[in-house]
């Protein structure tokens, strides 16, 4: 297969709900784990999508040389133990990515900030521990312990991605509470959603 889509938005963004519109409209998706490849042996208990972009692109000098049965990817980033891993801010490989594949379409799911970070904040530990935790680009370690830092953190993803892409017709922000979000990601796509709504749902954070 040959990579058509792929997401930058960060997690918890609305990447599981792109993720259930495009496998539902077709497309072969990897998102956040690849876990028909998982084992339970070291070094495969978990396969990260993050992982499989980098070493695609330092070994094989294409990201997604070992994802081909995939042309769409959602979630990219991860946090596990000792490994924090962003491509969706590495541009260098996104450039790669580009160059390589000329009708790829890329798409950042977002949110309003606020509401994300109270998303990020009530998902298991990720907002009080895993983001503080650990490096994470444009967040070194000790930051993002509190709403206002998410909220910095959140809104300069996004204008860097503005930024970098300036008026790239193969980019498009999305905001996912966008009552017109399918039509536009259909017509970005050049490919109907017969599915758009909700997936994932925090329902400690929708409850709060």
């Amino acid at each position: 297969m040959v990579l058509k889509v792929i997401n930058l938005g960060l997690p918890k963004s609305g990447t599981t709900t792109l993720n259930k519109a495009l496998s539902q409209a077709g497309y072969t998706v990897a998102d956040h784990r690849l876990k028909e490849r998982e084992e339970d042996k070291p070094g495969k208990r978990r396969v990260f999508v993050g992982s499989m972009l980098y070493k695609g692109l330092y070994e094989q000098g294409d990201p997604m040389a070992y994802m081909r049965d995939y042309d769409a990817v959602s979630e990219i980033s991860f946090i596990h133990g000792k490994f924090s891993v962003w491509p969706q801010f590495d541009f260098a490989l996104l450039k790669v990515l580009k160059d390589l594949y000329p009708e790829l379409r890329f798409i950042a799911t977002r949110r309003d900030a606020e509401s994300h970070s109270k998303s990020i904040m009530a998902w298991n530990n990720l907002g009080t521990t895993r983001l503080p935790g650990s490096t994470v680009p444009g967040l070194p370690i000790g930051y993002g312990k509190t709403a206002e830092q998410q909220m910095i953190w959140i809104d300069g993803h996004y204008e860097a991605l503005k930024h970098w892409f300036r008026d790239d017709p193969s980019y498009l922000e999305i905001n996912v509470a966008d009552p017109e979000a399918q039509t536009k990601i259909s017509s970005h796509l050049g490919r109907a959603l017969p599915w758009w709504g909700k997936a994932n749902v925090n329902r400690k954070a929708h409850n709060d």
